[in-house]
């Protein structure tokens, strides 16, 4: 399998792209940029040069990612999410070779319309929920709302809001797998390791979210 790119999307060269990966309409790849495997590029996505993206992206329609910016595996980006890397642009000032690094780490999903401001670093499988905007560092797991965002709680590696139970662990509702908060701002998964890949059988959904019961 090779990459897949519609005969509207323009691919500067020279870049990086992964076998598998599928980019779609009106979108455009600049010179310099890489994308890894298995990625998918909505319509109108805009990759600057010098942007590093993983494996297994999943970027919706509407989505710039600038330079500046690092998206690691397995990352989620909704609709019209905005990653800035400058947090005082001016017109009249050029601060191009001030840009502020900002990372998304592996398995985070970025809800539709939410901003990150400059600079800040999105924890493993944190979730930020739709229209949010983050202000700060954000850590693994952790389910981010509001404007500007709150920690509202922890999200499982299948994206569901946990609870604690009598024994102060956290039981996902469709993996099964329990979760513990291990200190101040830490949280982890007890029954599988954080950075391997989900088993065949977890990674594709077999119940609604409604029917959790949530």
């Amino acid at each position: 399998m090779t990459e897949s790119i519609h005969p509207t999307a323009v691919i500067d060269e020279p870049c990086a792209i992964g076998e598998g990966t599928r980019i779609w309409h009106f979108s455009h790849v600049c010179a310099g940029a890489t994308i890894g495997i298995q990625c998918s590029l909505g319509q109108n996505t805009f990759v600057a040069a010098g942007v590093v993206i993983g494996d297994r992206v999943k970027i919706q329609n509407n989505v710039s990612i600038y330079d500046g910016v690092t998206v690691e595996d397995d990352v989620f980006l909704g609709p019209s999410c905005v990653l800035t890397n400058i947090t005082n642009p001016r017109a009249q000032v050029s601060r191009r070779h001030l840009f502020e690094p900002t990372r998304i780490c592996r398995g985070a999903t970025i809800g539709a319309n939410a901003t990150l401001l400059s600079g800040v670093t999105i924890g493993c499988y944190a979730f930020i929920g739709a229209g949010a905007v983050v202000c700060s560092n954000v850590p693994d797991y952790a389910l981010m709302l509001g404007v500007p965002s709150r920690q509202q709680g922890w999200m499982s590696r299948h994206g569901h809001r946990l609870s604690p139970g009598d024994d102060g662990c956290c039981k996902c509702p469709e993996s099964g797998w329990h979760y513990k908060e291990t200190g101040p701002g830490q949280f982890c998964c007890l029954d599988h390791a954080e950075e391997a890949p989900l088993p065949a059988d977890m990674a594709l959904g077999k119940t609604p979210y409604p029917d959790f019961g949530r």
